[in-house]
């Protein structure tokens, strides 16, 4: 059932149970596009829920047939670089959110994650995606570089020349190549994704606390020490990105579903 104490929420819902909190991206129409005002629920989740005793592991899904889509383009028509760093600061505090958050958090990809929808699955603790699910480096496809952390998770992850082949040819991985390259720790059949998910978030459930807390907290530690350089870099060179042709000209492709013709 859904918690009361999180019904205030409107692009997330959010349910505990046995000390497990599902939190499902609640936009299903644009497939959960990450839009400003979703990011700033995710965040403000990810710090209530700190403190709540309550709650000991949190899954983070979509609702329908996407993860998410990542970021919203309709928000972003017309953003000037100015504008672009302190949306892209903002989205900076949400995945630090999850990375600071001293709880196990799974990420249940159920179906397409694309663009920032990868950086914040890859920013969870614990990935299992569906065996219909792919991720997809989506940003170069409208002229953008890739951000909430993708360039830094990504190279970690996979190699650098792995890496880069992906996200300078918008690449697509299913979710067997995502658990070959180490991407995803486990894949499971569709129908039996929440099954699964639940199973490990109980097992969790019932360890200590405190020694789970602090073991996401010092593995976490060459990550955060790291990541923030990247997020810096990024910020400024994805506000020279909003201001380019090429981003007016993938965006207006997109609308216009059709193919972009970069300059």
């Amino acid at each position: 059932m859904e918690s009361s104490k999180y019904a205030h929420y409107k692009y997330i819902t959010v349910q505990v149970k046995d000390r497990v909190s599902v939190v499902k991206l609640n936009q299903p129409e644009v497939r959960n596009a990450l839009s400003p005002e979703m990011r700033e629920e995710i965040r403000s989740f990810f710090t209530e829920v700190k403190t709540d005793s309550d709650v000991k592991v949190i899954v983070l899904t979509g609702e329908g047939k996407a993860f998410s889509a990542g970021g919203d383009l309709r928000s972003l028509k017309g953003i000037t670089a100015e504008a672009g760093r302190k949306r892209l600061q903002a989205g900076h505090d949400m995945i630090y959110s999850v990375l600071n958050l001293e709880k196990p958090v799974i990420a249940a990809v159920n179906g397409v994650a694309a663009g920032a929808g990868v950086s914040l699955a890859l920013a969870c603790d614990v990935v299992i995606m569906s065996d219909s699910s792919t991720f997809i480096q989506s940003f170069v496809k409208v002229g953008l570089i890739p951000d909430l952390g993708s360039l830094y998770f990504l190279p970690s992850l996979i190699g650098r020349h792995r890496a880069l082949e992906l996200m300078l040819t918008g690449g697509k991985l299913t979710a067997d190549q995502a658990l070959d390259m180490g991407i995803a720790n486990h894949v499971v059949p569709s129908e039996k994704l929440q099954e699964q998910v639940q199973s490990i978030a109980s097992e969790l459930a019932k360890g200590p606390a405190l020694a789970m807390g602090l073991t996401k907290r010092v593995a976490n530690r060459s990550v955060l020490d790291e990541i923030g350089k990247t997020l810096e870099l990024e910020g400024f060179a994805q506000a020279m990105c909003f201001e380019s042709v090429d981003f007016k000209e993938g965006t207006d492709a997109f609308f216009e579903k059709r193919t972009p013709v970069f300059s």
